[in-house]
């Protein structure tokens, strides 16, 4: 049962205003967690809970929602509080009234992505894991790229799959491109920019003033294309969106391959968590990585 009374509480302390529960009713908040809108005599707020074990993953999307808020560059639903009540581990957010999108909200969404990823600090990773669906995601920062990829992203979710039954061919051609990972940064080394880590269509959304919104991060800070490239995954975001974002700050040429690269990561991830054709997939975009390469 949903501990409406006892979160409506857990505002109120963390707020400092009087807070009382009105009522709720259940929203989308995707294939992971419930969510619900928690009505209350303050407003409304966006409420995300899940079994208790799930806490230390509120915590984390807490903190990078936090995270990209503090950059100033693009809206996002700021957190209240979380915490576990009864056995429910929840995440309260800020409930923002949301709208039709439109090209003019992409090409700010492009301009405000574009600051974002000027927001750098001097090593690859953040100063606690994550995860990205509900996979983990180790973020150990290293002064690296090329290791810090190989380490904490391709090679995790290789030996995940693995685990997971999709050894062989792709496992072994999952490490001949470990090991020719090199070849794809010759003269490139990006700085380490502040990344959404998980930005997709279904994780964007504009407010009712034509706002863009970002929510579900997998925070970390790595090279920006990470971010660019996951976009272009399922679907895309426009042209207006992508020459927002170029006019701002301009992409190396080489991002059409090491595209590729970062989007194998997510697609194994896929494989992970669901199975089906995603290992297939997976394997192909290795073959064609390697082929860049030999």
């Amino acid at each position: 049962m949903f501990p409406r009374d006892a979160i409506a509480a857990a505002i109120e302390s963390a707020t400092g205003k009087p807070v009382r529960a009105t009522g709720h009713q259940a929203v989308g908040g995707g294939c992971i967690n419930q969510a619900v809108r928690l009505g209350t005599d303050a407003g409304d707020y966006f409420v995300k809970f899940n079994d208790a074990s799930a806490l230390d993953m509120f915590e984390a999307e807490a903190e990078g929602l936090e995270e990209i808020a503090r950059s100033g560059t693009l809206r996002v639903p700021r957190p209240v509080c979380h915490g576990v009540e009864g056995g429910t581990a929840y995440l309260v957010l800020d409930w923002l009234a949301l709208g039709a999108g439109n090209g003019g909200a992409l090409e700010r969404l492009g301009e405000g992505l574009a600051a974002m990823h000027q927001v750098t600090r001097d090593r690859y990773g953040w100063h606690r894991d994550n995860t990205i669906g509900s996979t983990p995601q180790v973020n150990t920062e290293h002064p690296d790229w090329v290791s810090f990829w190989r380490d904490r992203r391709l090679g995790y979710q290789l030996a995940l799959a693995a685990r997971n039954g999709f050894g062989g061919h792709l496992r072994q051609a999952g490490e001949e491109l470990m090991d020719r990972l090199d070849g794809l940064f010759a003269g490139y080394v990006p700085a380490p920019a502040l990344l959404h880590g998980d930005l997709w269509s279904g994780n964007y959304a504009v407010t009712r003033n034509g706002e863009p919104v970002v929510f579900d991060p997998a925070v970390y800070f790595g090279d920006r294309e990470a971010d660019l490239a996951m976009t272009e995954l399922f679907g895309g975001f426009g042209e207006r969106f992508y020459g927002a974002y170029r006019a701002a700050y301009p992409l190396d040429p080489g991002y059409p391959v090491r595209r590729r690269l970062y989007n194998l990561y997510h697609v194994l991830n896929h494989a992970n968590l669901f199975g089906g054709g995603y290992a297939g997939q997976a394997q192909r975009m290795i073959e064609g990585l390697l082929s860049e390469l030999r």
